[in-house]
């Protein structure tokens, strides 16, 4: 390829991460919102929250990035670019499957901490900020870097708004060179990279996340092999 070509392809990589990033801290500021909802006390407030889970986990997160970007302007006159529109699309949608991870993570909480809270007359915000969260949010790191990946494998859908991302910047190359074969390859060991860096990084925090709660892995010991005949027992 020409350095024209892969200037190309690079300015759609910045796209997809700046689209990563953007509806990544969406989803998860829907998450939390919409997770400890759906453990509130009142049925009206679980409802909604139960409400709003089925929705958007039951739609196409393609058809949703259609209903943004070409019925919201026709039915509420707001018109969005393709990155915002992307982004809320993308950020509603994997923000409802990480609320069942919050959910699940929070009711996983031993009830006895639960029960010491209200021993010590903590309000229910006190309860979820000093008890809850600490203990749950380390278990929520591996789904939600499952989710995460699968977040970047769903920012290609934005390219049938046009958006220069890397799948749209991979498919003007391929159309450039009539080459599909290279093209392809390339694309998919970008969005691997990327899929591996995130890993990595979320496996970092997992564990510094469980050091500060005393889950932190234990180091193996090697074992010590005791001579035959050394009269230890």
């Amino acid at each position: 390829m020409t350095s024209g070509l892969w200037e190309l392809v690079l300015r759609g990589v910045w796209v997809t991460v700046q689209l990563l990033v953007l509806s990544g801290l969406l989803a998860a500021a829907v998450s939390f919102v919409v997770g400890v909802a759906r453990t509130h006390r009142l049925w009206f407030v679980r409802f909604l929250a139960g409400f709003y889970t089925e929705v958007f986990r039951g739609t196409s997160a393609l058809v949703m990035i259609f209903w943004v970007f070409f019925v919201l302007p026709i039915a509420f006159g707001w018109q969005l670019v393709p990155l915002w529109a992307g982004t809320l699309a993308l950020g509603l949608t994997y923000g409802a499957y990480g609320s069942e991870i919050v959910r699940g993570a929070l009711v996983a909480v031993d009830p006895a901490q639960k029960e010491a809270g209200i021993a010590l007359s903590f309000t229910p915000w006190q309860r979820m900020r000093l008890i809850l969260l600490p203990q749950a949010v380390p278990e929520m790191i591996p789904p939600f870097s499952n989710l995460l990946v699968e977040l970047l494998k769903g920012t290609a859908l934005v390219s049938v708004m046009g958006m220069g991302d890397l799948a749209f910047s991979g498919n003007l190359v391929r159309l450039a060179l009539q080459e599909s074969a290279e093209i392809y390859t390339y694309i998919l060991l970008i969005y691997f990279v990327i899929a591996f860096l995130l890993t990595r990084v979320m496996r970092g925090l997992e564990k510094n996340l469980k050091a500060r709660v005393g889950k932190a892995p234990r180091k193996k010991t090697a074992a010590v092999r005791v001579p035959e005949g050394s009269g230890v027992a």
